[in-house]
């Protein structure tokens, strides 16, 4: 597959430049902080993507996009020398488990915030309970058991059944600025917002992030749980799986919504059918239901 042409050059030939390209910077700001391995992320890059002041503020070292560049180092080192890609997983490695774990609270930060230039060790971690953090559960990134266990038992607040909460319903001490031309739309200390209703700006656009349900991410949570108990727990895990069946037999029937309220009822809202939220269903399912060759830890 490596070998497929993508123009002039091989796919192996396009993974090696996007590997090389984040050592040394890109012109859009993305790079890899030196000393950790850490990846710069600048504001509305990420997954959580509504625009910042008016959106959710997360520049710096998101944690879901050091677990998907982990990923990507593994794949990396395969077609190049490995010896390079290497150093550079453990040194991101030892740097994520230093940097990221709240030992007080038992859950990792979301976001080491920081303005470009400044490197992770002189960042800020947040205290913001998301869900991005299982990313580096399952995708093998974060891997001390007892600690991954604290992690789970930290996210089941955020669970809703067939969705997860992008924002836990609790204050922060390292302040969520949401703003709206020039005022704030949200409590800082208290960022939570559990419906997505009004218009969108500044009501649901600052509720999208911050408290709204998602469907695409909520497999995570069952997956991450298989991976760090083992398969002993996986028909707890596909149990919690099947909390889905609800949104399935509702709305557009046989598919999920993009969002939920993260307040009970938990209404469904956004798109009525999205494809993410489907295929991350199929997905763990088929790992759960050994399906998959991938083997818990």
């Amino acid at each position: 597959v490596w070998a497929r042409r993508c123009g002039a050059r091989t796919l192996a030939d396009v993974v090696r430049s996007i590997g090389s390209h984040y050592l040394e910077g890109t012109p859009n700001g993305v790079g890899v902080d030196p000393a950790t391995g850490l990846v710069f992320s600048p504001a509305h890059f990420t997954w959580m993507d509504t625009n910042h002041p008016a959106g959710t503020p997360r520049q710096g070292y998101p944690v879901e996009i050091q677990a998907l560049w982990h990923e990507a180092l593994g794949v990396v080192e395969t077609l190049d020398d490995a010896s390079r890609w290497r150093q550079v997983r453990a040194r991101l490695t030892a740097s994520f488990a230093e940097l990221f774990f709240r030992e007080d609270e038992g859950f990792l930060s979301d976001c080491l915030h920081a303005p470009p230039g400044r490197g992770a060790r002189e960042a800020e971690p947040d205290d913001h309970l998301r869900p991005n953090q299982l990313l580096a559960l399952t995708m093998g990134l974060f891997t001390d058991t007892s600690r991954c266990r604290r992690v789970l038992e930290q996210c089941q607040v955020l669970l809703v059944p067939g969705g997860i909460r992008s924002l836990a319903d609790r204050p922060v001490r390292h302040p969520l600025r949401v703003e709206h031309q020039g005022r704030p739309v949200l409590d800082p200390q208290r960022p939570y917002r559990g419906r997505y209703e009004g218009p969108e700006d500044p009501e649901r656009k600052a509720a999208y992030h911050n408290g709204t349900a998602w469907t695409w991410p909520f497999p995570l949570y069952a997956e991450a749980l298989w991976r760090v108990f083992g398969g002993g727990v996986a028909a707890e895990a596909r149990s919690l799986l099947y909390s889905v069946r609800g949104l399935l037999e509702a709305g557009c029937a046989g598919l999920v919504p993009e969002i939920l309220d993260g307040d009970a009822p938990h209404a469904q809202r956004g798109c009525g059918a999205q494809a993410w939220g489907v295929s991350e269903f199929v997905r763990v399912l088929a790992l759960l239901d050994g399906r998959d060759k991938v083997e818990p830890r």
